[in-house]
């Protein structure tokens, strides 16, 4: 049996609490969570899940995201995460908070409270080891085709990223 996950929930009068990975998705909890975003002259690095995933699996995404775990602060969270799913590192810096709701799928919700991260790089210092267990695919993409694409097949996309680029439609990602 796999080991259990305890990340942080929100509770209504905002304070935070240990709860179950699965059950906070179950129940549509309230939780905490990072998303990460590398880019490349304003070119952005998005994944295509790996189909096995829990949720949204075979669908693209921003570089990386996850929650963090209940001890776990949320650069650590974010910089862990882009090596465990894309095998580098780079400095990352702390940028927005978004909130958001979306069902994912299978009877699982994401309602999440994300403080975004951002990684300027050139792509060709980057060795990216994608972990097959996470991700299926990586590339590089401009807003202008990111748009162009989610309006052609939106389904392709996680709730998530579609949120994202409606939110931030150049990728221009503000600071807190």
């Amino acid at each position: 049996m796999a080991a259990q996950i305890l990340i942080p929930a929100i509770a209504g009068d905002g304070s935070l609490f240990p709860m179950e990975k699965m059950r906070v998705h179950e129940q549509a909890q309230f939780h905490l969570a990072v998303s990460v975003f590398v880019f490349d002259r304003g070119e952005l690095l998005i994944q295509r899940r790996a189909r096995s995933k829990y949720h949204c699996g075979g669908l693209w995404a921003n570089t990386c995201c996850t929650h963090p775990h209940w001890t776990e602060t949320l650069t650590a969270c974010a910089a862990r995460r882009l090596r465990e799913e894309l095998g580098f590192s780079l400095p990352l810096v702390e940028k927005c908070v978004v909130e958001y709701s979306a069902d994912v799928g299978g009877g699982l919700h994401e309602h999440e409270r994300v403080t975004f991260f951002t990684a300027e790089a050139k792509r060709e210092d980057i060795e990216l080891a994608p972990n097959p267990l996470e991700v299926e695919e990586v590339r590089w993409i401009s807003p202008a085709r990111l748009h162009r694409e989610i309006a052609e097949n939106p389904s392709a996309f996680t709730p998530w990223f579609r949120i994202y680029a409606e939110r931030f439609p150049r990728f221009e990602i503000p600071n807190n």
